[in-house]
């Protein structure tokens, strides 16, 4: 997958290397329904910022290290590999664990968009072939299996995809909840910032972590 047909490869010209600036490219949720979505599915509604950062912290430590990065890792390295069965087995998986529950609908629909993006590569078998299972229902379309095919498709460095996969979602939940709470903007960078100097770190632990913890991703 990394010698890339010429359609990827035009597609992505001029963008490999700078991962920050790839939103479209790559499909980063938009930042009002992913945060929106994923934070109407907590156990309880956010009242003010001490309970959104509550609730950023505990994604972080619930999903997005022990789950969604691992994810992103393993569907990295299945689409490199050209593995469509595995990486559809994969994606079933996810629906099998628990902890992703509240995140389902939003990670669902996020992914969902994105994979249609890569819908024109037509000469792509494994998105082809992924994309047909995920419309005849025996995928769901996570957002971190389609994230990690994306980096893979485009030939991108995948900690640095990580690294924009989560700052994407932290936005997205911080920018979201910022009307609702009438938070000030300098709450909202003061969030953001604390989340930028940890993300890099957590990005690290699930990258030291993902063997050990990539068993329990599959349930067969």
């Amino acid at each position: 997958m990394h010698n890339t047909t010429h359609n990827a490869s035009n597609q992505s010209a001029g963008i490999e290397g700078d991962v920050a600036s790839l939103s479209a490219r790559l499909g980063s949720p938009d930042l009002a329904s992913w945060g929106q979505t994923a934070t109407q599915g907590s156990s309880s509604q956010i009242r003010n910022l001490p309970e959104l950062r509550q609730f950023i912290h505990a994604y972080c430590d619930q999903a997005l290290v022990p789950r969604d990065l691992p994810v992103i890792r393993r569907a990295f390295h299945h689409s490199s590999r050209s593995e469509a069965r595995e990486l559809i087995a994969l994606d079933v998986s996810l629906s099998h664990d628990t902890a992703l529950i509240p995140f389902a609908r939003a990670s669902q629909h996020v992914g969902r968009g994105q994979l249609r993006r890569l819908e024109p590569l037509r000469d792509q078998r494994l998105v082809q072939r992924y994309l047909a299972a995920v419309r005849a229902g025996e995928a769901k379309g996570w957002h971190p299996v389609v994230f990690g095919l994306t980096l893979a498709i485009y030939s991108l460095p995948l900690r640095q995809g990580m690294i924009h996969y989560a700052t994407q979602t932290m936005n997205g939940f911080v920018h979201s909840a910022a009307g609702p709470l009438q938070l000030r903007q300098a709450d909202c960078d003061e969030l953001l910032s604390q989340l930028d100097g940890r993300i890099p770190k957590l990005v690290s632990a699930a990258l030291d972590t993902a063997d050990t913890a990539s068993p329990r991703l599959i349930t067969t």
